[in-house]
């Protein structure tokens, strides 16, 4: 066979390759239907329905569970991925996708960041700490305990007097925190101060925020004490968990255990205005005691 005809043959191959086969001379047919695409009720650019809806308390895959009805009760106080079941050794389909749209949740929460007039809505003073964006600000957490000149102006010339107690809102790590749970906590913290006859300066509210920011407030202001809402970490139970730092007088360089915190303020932890006329207490309680953070507990086992 020459390079001609072995061309010709190879041409012919690839020509048939194409055609559906014959099987004794008659037409193709499957003895197998093709798989089909399964229905679905959704037409194209129609929305899912929203997965993070489902209430991790009540959710409960667990098949042919030895007592359902004891751990549905069990799982009422807490949301953590219980009786999530299983598909042979995999998670179900289910708990993947709940877990995976809490994580993608998680990351949203640390990127996304207020409104631009946040601060001038809620009646706040305005501030930045030194981050010039949120790349810098997640990876200089030192530049966010500290804030230039000119900002450090902006609060000296408004809060020239120093006040016994110096409310602080910073968005933090999760801005999300901030906007569902900062000014709810912010008014009931002020109206049980208000009670007690504990006066404040101008509230404060601090874009990108760390806890330290506090102790440079403390040292522009002089204030006795200061208490910074933040919008902390964000995990796969809740991307709205906001905490209370609360430093009795507070300077740069201030030890952390310094610190009292009243952590997890969100809907599924302790509601807003709960934790805030805990804080008021609270904080009535640390100027009497004129210490805070472990100091106080130290204080009150004596």
């Amino acid at each position: 066979m020459n390079k001609e005809e072995l061309s010709a043959m190879i041409a012919e191959l690839l020509a048939g390759m194409g055609k559906e086969p014959m099987v004794k001379g008659s037409d193709y047919k499957p003895t197998v239907p093709d798989p089909q695409p399964p229905e679905t009720h959704f037409r194209e650019g129609d929305f899912v329905p929203d997965i993070t809806a489902l209430n991790l308390r009540e959710l409960y895959l667990t098949e042919h569970p030895a007592d359902g009805e004891k751990f549905r009760r069990m799982k009422q106080k807490t949301p953590a991925r219980l009786g999530s079941g299983r598909t042979g050794p995999r998670y179900k389909t289910l708990t993947m996708l709940r877990f995976r749209a809490d994580h993608a949740a998680a990351q949203d929460a640390v990127w996304s960041e207020l409104e631009a007039d946040f601060a001038k809505t809620h009646d706040l003073l305005p501030a930045k700490t030194k981050c010039n964006d949120k790349e810098e600000y997640l990876t200089r957490p030192d530049l966010g305990r500290c804030f230039d000149e000119h900002n450090a102006k902006a609060i000296k010339g408004v809060i020239d007097t120093p006040p016994r107690v110096q409310l602080v809102v910073g968005d933090g790590l999760s801005s999300a925190a901030i906007a569902a749970n900062a000014m709810d906590c912010l008014s009931a913290v002020k109206d049980g101060l208000k009670a007690r006859g504990i006066s404040t300066g101008k509230d404060i509210f601090v874009k990108y925020c760390r806890v330290g920011a506090g102790d440079a407030i403390g040292d522009i202001t002089g204030c006795e004490l200061v208490c910074v809402l933040v919008g902390e970490r964000p995990g796969l139970v809740t991307d709205k968990s906001m905490s209370a730092y609360i430093t009795y007088k507070p300077y740069t360089g201030v030890s952390e255990s310094s610190r009292t915190v009243v952590s997890n303020i969100h809907a599924q932890g302790t509601p807003a205005v709960e934790a805030g006329a805990y804080i008021a207490e609270l904080i009535d309680t640390i100027l009497k005691k004129k210490v805070s953070g472990v100091g106080l507990h130290l204080e009150a086992a004596q």
